[in-house]
């Protein structure tokens, strides 16, 4: 191999590297668009605080 091929292999796989999340993104984004959404349900009795935290320190 060639300092050619070796610089083609290399340009060839920056793009790839760099296009192919791009194009996955785009698929699953599609896919999650069709699906449907399940609903959060919120606790009103949540305070947003992990009891026994502050015990231990």
């Amino acid at each position: 191999m060639n300092l050619m091929d070796g610089l083609l292999l290399t340009l060839l796989n920056t793009v790839v590297c760099i296009a192919l999340p791009k194009v996955l993104s785009v698929i699953t984004a599609k896919s999650e668009s069709t699906a449907p959404s399940t609903p959060v349900i919120e606790s009103p009795e949540s305070s947003g605080e992990i009891p026994g935290v502050m015990d231990a320190a």
